[in-house]
């Protein structure tokens, strides 16, 4: 599977931002299997349009585009150093229950009537969502086709 950032790639990208240690922090090897994670997260998710090879590994490039869009770098970039950051995928999809926890009388209380969409969709990121967001059919849609 080839990811949709690589490393020299989301390197760049971080250098304008702050507040990135645990990229900038982490050895090549995490930053390069973050980048697996993230891209397999994202590959998970229902995009519109169709890919344009239908024999790729990964769901980008879609339609007539022979390269993946910028936002679609970005996003994995972005749930890359949340994974480093140590942020857990399974844990955070775990926390979508929690409505109350405390330690001593220190209290956190969430309102999980309605679960934030990211992270159902197992996205631990919600900038990378931001960039993800557009490529996204409407799950409230249902396409039909007639086949004869």
């Amino acid at each position: 599977m080839s990811n949709y950032a690589d490393e020299t790639w989301a390197d760049t990208y971080f250098s304008t931002k702050l507040n990135v240690e645990p990229w900038t922090d982490a050895d090549s090897g995490d930053k390069t299997k973050a980048l697996t994670m993230a891209t397999e997260a994202i590959d998970r998710l229902n995009y519109l349009g169709t890919m344009t090879d239908p024999d790729q590994e990964n769901q980008f490039p879609r339609d007539a585009d022979i390269i993946v869009p910028v936002d679609i770098q970005k996003a994995c970039a972005e749930i890359a150093l949340k994974l480093l950051d140590g942020v857990d995928p399974d844990n955070e999809f775990e926390q979508l229950a929690m409505v109350s926890q405390g330690y001593s009388n220190v209290r956190s209380t969430y309102d999980r009537s309605t679960p934030l969409p990211h992270l159902v969709a197992g996205i631990v990121s919600i900038t990378a969502w931001r960039y993800l967001k557009p490529y996204l059919r409407d799950e409230r849609v249902m396409r039909i086709d007639r086949v004869s």
